[in-house]
């Protein structure tokens, strides 16, 4: 597995794994599957000190998944976001980590949740923060490994598929 910055032919790789999470769980509060448009512009957005990244493979062996640039298989991504638009909070960013069904518990996650760390230090970031839905165990732990601590937690701020839902809120300062 390697961990690289998030290339244009990696973008339908990378909607098709955050659409899957839109449609089926309630890891995100998106309801709508991201367009092919929609996903061009969020790469864009993706650059520079707010980057995109994805974990990838060879497409040989193992098992199928999305296409990405270089005809590698793209297991993940991960993103560092613009956390509020204030000129305030510029030392603070947002991070996310999705990893396609087909590859979780194989450690893609932590690698991607790593290389974040690496990168909002390198852009000289002060703040990461981590915003979880409140029953997504899984990425709360993964968070608490790599060092955040919960901040809070937002009750029932969201709906999706008939649920409530809760945010909870990690940071780490780096």
């Amino acid at each position: 597995m390697q961990i690289r910055l998030a290339a244009p032919g990696d973008a339908e790789a990378i909607r098709a794994i955050y659409n899957v999470e839109v449609l089926e769980s309630t890891n995100t509060f998106d309801m709508v599957p991201r367009t092919s448009a929609e996903q061009k512009e969020w790469m864009a957005e993706h650059g520079g000190v707010h980057p995109a990244i994805v974990a990838v493979e060879a497409a040989e062996g193992g098992p199928p998944g999305h296409a990405g640039a270089n005809g590698e298989i793209v297991l993940g991504f991960g993103s560092l976001s613009v956390f509020r638009e204030r000129s305030g909070y510029a030392a603070t960013a947002e991070n996310s980590v999705y990893v396609d069904q087909a590859h979780r518990g194989k450690g893609v996650g932590r690698a991607l949740l790593a290389e974040l760390l690496v990168l909002a230090s390198a852009h000289g970031f002060h703040s990461l923060i981590a915003r979880v839905a409140g029953h997504n165990e899984t990425s709360i732990a993964l968070h608490e490994a790599a060092g955040f601590e919960l901040v809070g937690v937002e009750r029932e701020i969201g709906r999706k598929h008939r649920q409530w839902l809760d945010v909870v809120e990690l940071q780490r300062l780096l």
